[in-house]
């Protein structure tokens, strides 16, 4: 499977990883109608967190185990046994908020704009390339196959 990686050196804080998910999932997807009218209402799937002068961007991880699929009482969270993508389907959602309280690395978001949803990456599944990978002028992100059995051994391992 595919995935999204940070090199944390290279990542400068621009934040143009969350704008880009933000056009992306807006209704117009054109940037300068998603800023003036949609921005407020779309929520990034992309978050980018500061420490001092080091900033990475976090987005699910896609877990191979994905415990958001197991807490999610409406069948919403969906894992691709083809692709291992995990998705939310925004019409099942009933904004339990149970993904949100066991995901682990806490990118889960509640979108309270329209209605109560789970908000979270799809790794941009109609695109070849994720449009937060794509548009990294520094090529902090990264898009790249993983063997889910090898990130196991080396979680055991240490």
């Amino acid at each position: 499977m595919k995935k999204i990686y940070i090199k944390e050196e290279y990542c400068i804080g621009c934040r143009l990883c969350e704008i880009y998910c933000q056009v992306k999932h807006s209704k117009s997807k054109k940037i300068i109608k998603a800023f003036k009218k949609e921005l407020s209402s779309v929520l990034p799937r992309v978050l980018v967190e500061e420490i001092g002068y080091n900033s990475f961007a976090i987005q699910c991880r896609h877990c191979a185990d994905a415990p958001c699929v197991d807490a999610c009482i409406s069948g919403a969270m969906k894992k691709n046994s083809n692709t291992g993508v995990v998705t939310c389907g925004e019409e099942k959602c009933v904004g339990c908020w149970s993904c949100i309280m066991v995901c682990t690395y806490g990118v889960i978001k509640r979108d309270l704009s329209s209605k109560k949803i789970a908000s979270k990456c799809d790794l941009c599944e109609d695109e070849e390339i994720p449009v937060c990978v794509k548009n990294c002028p520094n090529e902090a992100l990264k898009f790249k196959e993983v063997d889910e059995k090898e990130l196991s051994g080396r979680k055991k391992n240490g």
